[in-house]
């Protein structure tokens, strides 16, 4: 199930589902720790002797209030003849998260409502030594182990909690304290420890064809009991309806900072494309920025996904830091003015480069460690190797050249260049294959195959051309010549080795034997977009624009919704082996990659129409709310493995800046 709905501070990050249970709650970091780790902290309501948890019985319209990350729910139950309206928040300024709900009568008669908040807990990713009890001088119930805290409360019809129970689940046969909501009645055990769950209930009047008073429930995350106590009555005195209004000016405030900002431009017209798009276009634009802020630490960590559904599959899930998402995210970032985060992120990056060795691992988590990998420390042979994925590196030198651009920030790109910038662009450097001019061997964008990939190289040629002109810039002009003419060795291996003449176009991948033999992967392959994504290849070049017409017919979706599939047969999700007309899944990043394609070569205004029609296309696939996932079912729009995928989102806002900048250039 995907996540509807994503809140967050940059501290605390809530992840929603269609039922509007909280199935994600990281903390302190975004990515880390999940305190539910795709369990649920469920919501159900009591009405005239009739129980319901929010499911699929319900008619449930699950939206953001518009640019926000304050949401606007709406579910309608005919069985027990109401409506809910429910927005939720994170504040902006606390680890707090809150719910207000309203309920709407249709049966004509004044009726009680009890609403009831189960929470399902694994402090720490693991329920070993976990307690709960209820605290009458925070009128909450609390769980906490070591130094985490979580605390539930809420207040409704001029009342606290009206109901209270701690207990046990998943031990002895107990299912849980959620079983005991169902009456509409709570047992009221003050406490409990080990495996640990709870409920808690507000309980007001409902009156006839008439919307009730608000109920509102909060969940605040803290370091001990004294704080979470302070930031409980800090709300109250606040308000939940402020904390909702204020919240919600924040983030509109900061999402209609999402155009480029027109004093890094010769012209000012780039916003007035933007308004060319269609306004759903626009919308999904300025939500994926949001999106994107949620899946942001503030100590610099650009988290991949944070839906654990995908442990379903494999104990193994996306809150980690990949360097090239986060990359490319950053990129993102920059090109519509956040420099801000990019900067975290840079920051973040410099933190966690290796000393021995320039070059980053697969992914990392929100402090810095190293996150769990499949890649050996062996090659194929048996021979000692450090399992690298040579892009994660050449793309975040890319990313701070084009940060400075961006913003000018001469003294931080110096000390960027000085502790970040050399020592990857040296390693690069000397990366290579002294017989091909290849780059050595490395794991590939896919994390799939080890060789050297296309994708790897055209990251190298352009990471080497940063780091000439970050050198050039800083005064380096030793290192500016030998990173000038590095890049422009290894474009021409990629020429002369990659290029398949019998297939005409490039090939995915290269083996180099020992024996100076080469064998070319000739998969047809999304990742050859790189091509023209990082400018290696002028978009008029001749063998790029027949590669481009293969890929970009043979991995489109010829049947059901259309899109790209990441190459030939691919197995992840794999829905059908009609490989013919479905070579895999739709992904919304190489359908987004071939807008950018167009956008690239296109001569003309009206050339522009159809990466318009891609966008709108990737708006189709994104969930009411406006989440997008990674992939999607090739014959209908169903979500497949994560969501939201910030990379989705940020090739997104890539693809419309790219097609905003066009635009304006052409009617320059």
């Amino acid at each position: 199930m995907p996540r509807d709905l994503v809140l967050g501070n940059g501290n605390l990050l809530v992840c929603l589902d269609h039922n509007l249970s909280i199935r994600d709650l990281y903390w302190p970091h975004v990515g880390m720790f999940n305190h539910v780790s795709g369990r649920a902290i469920r919501f159900g309501l009591w009405i005239n002797h009739q129980f319901s948890w929010i499911d699929a019985s319900w008619d449930r319209d699950l939206r953001y209030r518009p640019d926000s990350l304050v949401t606007r729910c709406r579910l309608r139950n005919s069985r027990l003849q109401v409506t809910l309206h429910i927005e939720d928040a994170v504040e902006t300024t606390r680890d707090v998260f809150v719910r207000r709900v309203t309920i709407e009568d249709h049966s004509g008669k004044d009726r009680e409502a009890r609403l009831f908040l189960a929470a399902d807990t694994v402090l720490n990713e693991t329920d070993i030594g976990d307690s709960c009890y209820y605290d009458p001088y925070g009128d909450a119930v609390i769980h906490y182990k070591w130094k985490t805290y979580l605390l539930f409360g809420g207040h409704a019809g001029g009342k606290g909690i009206t109901g209270y129970a701690c207990g046990m689940k998943g031990v002895g046969g107990l299912q849980g304290t959620w079983k005991d909501c169902e009456d509409g009645e709570l047992g009221g055990n003050p406490i409990a420890q080990g495996s640990v769950d709870s409920a808690l209930r507000l309980t007001l009047p409902v009156p006839a064809n008439a919307l009730s008073e608000p109920a509102d429930f909060w969940v605040i995350a803290g370091s001990d009991r004294d704080t979470i106590l302070k930031m409980r009555r800090e709300i109250q005195e606040l308000g939940v309806e402020t904390i909702l209004s204020t919240t919600d000016r924040y983030w509109q405030a900061w999402a209609q900072r999402g155009v480029a900002p027109q004093q890094r431009l010769s012209r000012g017209d780039i916003n007035d494309s933007v308004a060319e798009l269609p306004l759903r276009v626009q919308s999904l634009f300025r939500q994926s920025l949001l999106i994107i802020r949620t899946q942001i630490d503030n100590g610099g960590a650009i988290l991949a996904a944070n839906d654990t559904d995908i442990m379903k599959e494999n104990r193994a899930h996306y809150s980690y830091l990949w360097p090239r998402d986060g990359a490319l995210v950053a990129h993102a970032l920059d090109s519509v003015g956040f420099n801000s985060l990019s900067r975290q992120f840079f920051t973040f990056c410099e933190r966690i480069l290796p000393e021995e060795r320039a070059a980053f691992f697969q992914k990392y988590s929100p402090d810095g460690s190293v996150g769990a990998s499949w890649h050996a420390f062996l090659t194929p042979d048996g021979k000692p190797e450090l399992p690298l994925q040579e892009d994660e590196t050449a793309l975040v030198v890319w990313a701070i050249w084009h940060h400075y651009l961006s913003h000018r920030d001469f003294e931080f790109a110096e000390e960027m260049y000085r502790n970040l910038v050399r020592p990857c662009a040296d390693f690069i450097l000397n990366f290579r294959d002294s017989g091909s001019g290849l780059p050595l061997p490395s794991w590939d964008l896919w994390e799939e195959r080890r060789g050297v990939h296309t994708w790897t190289v055209c990251t190298v040629i352009a990471a080497l051309r940063a780091a000439t002109e970050l050198s050039g810039l800083f005064g380096d002009a030793e290192r500016a010549a030998a990173y000038a003419e590095g890049a422009e060795s290894v474009k021409q291996a990629l020429l002369t080795h990659l290029w398949s003449e019998q297939d005409r176009r490039y090939a995915r991948c290269a083996e180099v034997h020992a024996d100076g033999a080469i064998t070319l992967d000739r998969t047809q392959d999304s990742s050859l977009h790189a091509l023209h994504l990082f400018d290696v290849l002028p978009p008029d070049d001749a063998r790029l624009l027949s590669t481009m017409q293969q890929i970009n017919e043979r991995l489109w979706v010829k049947v059901g919704i259309g899109g790209m599939a990441r190459y030939e047969a691919d197995y992840y999700g794999r829905i059908t082996q009609d490989f013919k007309n479905v070579p895999g899944n739709p992904w919304i990043i190489c359908t987004l990659w071939r807008a950018q394609w167009e956008i690239a070569a296109a001569a003309t205004v009206d050339d522009l129409q159809s990466p318009m029609e891609l966008l709108e296309w990737a708006t189709l696939t994104a969930l009411p709310s406006g989440v997008l996932p990674e992939q999607i079912h090739p014959y209908n729009f169903t979500t497949m493995t994560v969501s939201p995928l910030t990379w989705s989102h940020s090739e997104f806002v890539e693809t419309v800046v790219k097609w905003a900048r066009k635009r304006a250039l052409l009617l320059s």
